[in-house]
């Protein structure tokens, strides 16, 4: 079992990530440059030598940077901790008897804040994929990850923009699973949300929402504080309300480590071109695929029903991989080379 880090060169940075590791989709692998910048931070909480406003540049330049990924503009994204704070703002904000649509076993962290509304007559329907489409026009909202989390199946999002359009449903699309190898330019939804800690090789605390400026003004800031006020430090003690309003003025309390850690990696992230990253993933998943006697399937990330006991054989051969949905997940992001497909194949042959 081979579980040795290994410094790999990718697009100009180094990682030090183990052979075999295929789990992005669940924990992404920073590059040496930013867990360095992480490790300087943590040193200077240590020393005291760190002040509250040291921050603010690390949230300003993440959410610049993750506002380029997904075609927003910067004054249109909030900032969060986690993709089902976020969504609950919409979900909290949507009128009485809202009609959801989404697809069968889409993550919950995109469902369940809006079922948790139910007492409000709010509805959430499971669609299938094929069924997905037809049924727009019967629903207010369509809430869906533009790659699922569980198998890596790839959103048509051009088609549902249309269908969106002329039905007058709103769009909500989580872009985890999505953002950081899968080029985006989704100016045109209402609401894109993500969380950074996977593709986009942030720390864990850090998640935005673009919203389009039809919809801000009808989300209510129920986390509303401090940061997210005109301005911050005049804004510390005392009433009236006075948040920004930009969409900022939905930021929740910002986790500083995660932000300063997200400055790094998604600058860097957003000025790669992805579509060559696109290409780097795909073709070694579809590699993997082939190599397993299966049909590609254009995706950065992969679903293989395999018995127990041969999933057991890529963990033994030193493969890090997770268990979704009752299948073997294996996703291959920009710092994997073929010496993993070879790996995998070489385990499952």
């Amino acid at each position: 079992m081979d579980r040795v880090s290994r410094v790999r060169e990718a697009f100009g940075e180094n990682f030090d990530v183990p052979r075999g590791y295929l789990d992005t989709a669940a924990i992404g692998v920073p590059f040496a440059r930013a867990a360095d910048t992480l490790v300087d931070a943590v040193h200077m909480w240590r020393a005291g030598s760190m002040q509250v406003g040291d921050f603010d540049d690390d949230i300003a330049v993440a959410r610049n940077a993750w506002a380029q990924l997904v075609g927003a503009c910067q004054s249109d994204v909030a900032t969060g901790t986690s993709v089902s704070q976020l969504v609950g703002l919409v979900a909290s904000s949507v009128p009485d008897g809202t009609k959801v649509l989404t697809v069968r076993n889409e993550f919950t962290s995109v469902t369940f804040p809006f079922v948790a509304q139910q007492h409000r007559g709010v509805t959430v329907t499971e669609s299938t994929f094929p069924d997905l489409i037809p049924q727009v026009c019967e629903h207010d909202l369509v809430a869906i990850s533009a790659v699922q989390s569980a198998d890596g199946t790839v959103m048509d999002l051009d088609e549902l923009h249309v269908a969106a359009g002329e039905a007058g449903a709103l769009v909500l699309v989580d872009v985890s699973q999505a953002a950081g190898w899968l080029p985006l330019q989704l100016d045109w939804a209402h609401f894109v949300v993500g969380a950074g800690y996977k593709w986009l090789l942030t720390p864990r605390g850090a998640a935005w929402m673009a919203l389009h400026p039809d919809v801000l003004s009808g989300v209510v800031p129920q986390v509303a504080n401090w940061s997210g006020a005109q301005d911050m430090w005049s804004s510390l003690y005392g009433l009236p309300l006075r948040l920004s309003d930009e969409a900022r003025r939905l930021d929740a309390s910002p986790v500083w480590f995660a932000q300063r850690g997200a400055a790094v990696s998604l600058s860097w992230v957003a000025g790669l071109d992805l579509t060559a990253v696109r290409k780097h993933c795909v073709e070694l998943a579809d590699a993997t695929l082939v190599g397993l006697g299966r049909q590609p399937q254009r995706s950065a990330i992969i679903s293989l029903d395999l018995p127990a006991h041969t999933a057991d054989r890529l963990v033994h051969a030193g493969a890090t991989v997770s268990t979704r949905a009752g299948r073997t997940r294996l996703s291959f992001h920009l710092y994997n080379t073929m010496d993993d497909v070879d790996l995998v194949l070489k385990a499952l042959r």
